[in-house]
């Protein structure tokens, strides 16, 4: 059997070389390598396919998550509400403001932070609420804004590029931070990340913190920082966001795949879809008991597989001292114990997908078989 890589960063390279190379040798050539055409052509571009005013092109998704906030003036003493089963990244961009991140625990259906928990985790002293669209599936952003009230919604969209919340495109709302990592949805070759908003003024002060607080050479307004999406990363971007929604479109094709061809396993809970979201499968994850014990099976088999997310933030030693002990956030713990990632993304080949699936229901078979010993 050949191997299933749980992801080929390699093949959006080969299916864009030329179109690739010739944007980066357009670049080399230019001389203009920070801050240049490449990054505001981007900017432009990116802002516009999520139906939003302004984006702001940064080092990575968690300097999007980071400067947003500071953006606000959020800092020490306040509270940014946050989903309790995310990467980590969500919470260490509050926590490098100085504020508090306070947890909400998941719909235990999609995963995404629950509104019906969210208005008893905001306090006076609550200044954002930052759902996550985990795995590519859109949070429930219309009931999460009437339980936020007057609090602004920050979306960390890192895994949601081209999603769609009720026919709407993640982004379009009032401000959003996105990652470019290489894996991601819309990866660039190295980190980068951006914000993308309708608020021209928390534009505006992002623009100023990325650039050391600065928007005339050496004149600096407040304490900045170094942010800055190169004009390689950009002209890369630009190639690929040409080919998002295409893209995008295959990893809804697998997906299809995954949930027919595998709702009637026993014992493996595959993702709930709510009927007004449109996800983009950034990943597929499913969930079971026997996590480790599947994913040893697939490894076995040659499919790759990876744990999203196998630590819950809270249990991180990163933040041992903010008083979270084992069992507090018991959703989050069992996401983190039972979920595995399936190969998704838009270069896997019909075979491999077979194989993917063959794989897990001759595993899953052999996991129940034992339990039923």
């Amino acid at each position: 059997m050949t191997p299933v890589p749980f992801l080929d960063l390699g093949a959006a390279y080969r299916e864009l070389q030329s179109e690739v190379d010739a944007a980066v040798a357009r670049v080399l050539a230019s001389g203009w390598y920070l801050l240049g055409p490449e990054v505001r052509a981007f900017e432009a571009e990116f802002a516009a396919y999520c139906g939003a005013e302004h984006c702001v092109a940064l080092g990575s998704g968690l300097d999007a998550i980071t400067l947003s906030l500071r953006g606000l003036d959020i800092g020490p003493g306040d509270e940014v509400v946050v989903p309790s089963h995310t990467f980590i990244a969500t919470w260490l961009g509050v926590a490098a403001t100085g504020a508090t991140p306070v947890p909400v625990e998941p719909d235990p259906g999609t995963l995404n932070l629950d509104p019906a928990r969210l208005a008893a985790a905001i306090t006076p002293r609550t200044r954002a609420v930052m759902p996550v669209h985990l795995y590519g599936q859109p949070a429930d952003l219309d009931a999460i804004a009437e339980a936020a009230g007057d609090v602004p919604v920050i979306e960390d969209a890192a895994q949601a590029h081209g999603a769609h919340h009720r026919a709407e495109r993640i982004g379009s709302r009032y401000a959003a931070a996105f990652s470019f990592y290489p894996g991601k949805n819309l990866g660039a070759l190295g980190d980068g990340g951006a914000l993308v908003t309708n608020d021209a003024e928390l534009a505006e002060r992002v623009r100023l913190l990325r650039n050391y607080g600065s928007r005339v050479k050496y004149q600096h307004e407040v304490k900045g920082t170094n942010s800055r999406l190169d004009e390689l990363q950009a002209a890369v971007l630009r190639v690929k966001l040409s080919r998002l929604d295409e893209w995008n479109a295959r990893r809804r094709t697998i997906a299809a795949r995954y949930l027919a061809e595998l709702s009637d396993v026993d014992g493996l809970v595959l993702p709930e879809v709510p009927a007004w979201a449109d996800p983009v499968w950034h990943l597929f994850v499913v969930r079971t008991p026997h996590r480790d014990r599947l994913r040893d099976l697939l490894d076995t088999a040659g499919v790759g597989t990876l744990s999203h997310y196998p630590v819950a933030a809270h249990r991180a030693p990163a933040f041992a001292d903010a008083g979270w002990p084992a069992g507090s956030l018991p959703l989050a713990e069992r996401a983190a114990a039972e979920v595995l990632s399936l190969p998704m993304g838009p270069h896997l080949t019909d075979d491999q997908v077979t194989t993917v699936i063959a794989a897990v229901r001759a595993a899953m078979a052999e996991i129940g078989g034992r339990a039923a010993a």
